[in-house]
């Protein structure tokens, strides 16, 4: 069995959102909705089975936050295929989309930070990056209380 990295399409969404929210209901990563996914779609990265086209394997996306900076965000892989390098590959391919526009620094904030840890990233204050805050964090249910970890790595 093989994977390939792709950019997502309209016909994702569905696999994509039931991805998601299986693994926020697992308290793994933050839920997005129909809205949201459609809004994003030209962000999104999925991983899907060779042998079985369509199936989603996983997803990721790049979100440009400010002049060179950007988020990975959304990572994730489904049960049956982890441990095959997907999560890397997926944060691979939206690091190479980065440095394509231009970023010169990619952020994520997740629940497992070990695996960006690998990945070269490091661990950093939430309040290090201001622009996220504004943006995004302000009008989460869980700030200012949010419990996932901040890191960043230069590309």
């Amino acid at each position: 069995m093989t994977q390939l990295v792709r950019k997502a399409n309209v016909n994702d969404v569905p696999n994509i959102y039931g991805l998601l929210k299986h693994l926020s209901s697992q308290g793994l990563l933050l839920p997005r909705s129909y809205v949201n996914l459609y809004e994003m779609l030209q962000t999104l990265h999925v991983a899907e089975d060779s042998d079985f086209p369509g199936r989603l394997a996983g997803v990721g996306a790049l979100q440009v936050a400010w002049e060179g900076l950007a988020e990975v965000r959304s990572l994730a892989v489904a049960d049956e295929f982890r441990g095959r390098g997907l999560g890397r590959m997926l944060t691979e391919a939206i690091e190479k989309e980065a440095e394509s526009v231009k970023i010169k620094k990619m952020f994520v904030l997740t629940y497992v930070p070990d695996f960006f840890l690998k990945l070269g990233y490091h661990i950093v204050s939430l309040d290090s990056l201001p622009q996220k805050i504004w943006a995004v964090c302000f009008n989460c249910v869980h700030y200012p209380d949010c419990q996932e970890i901040a890191l960043v790595k230069e590309v």
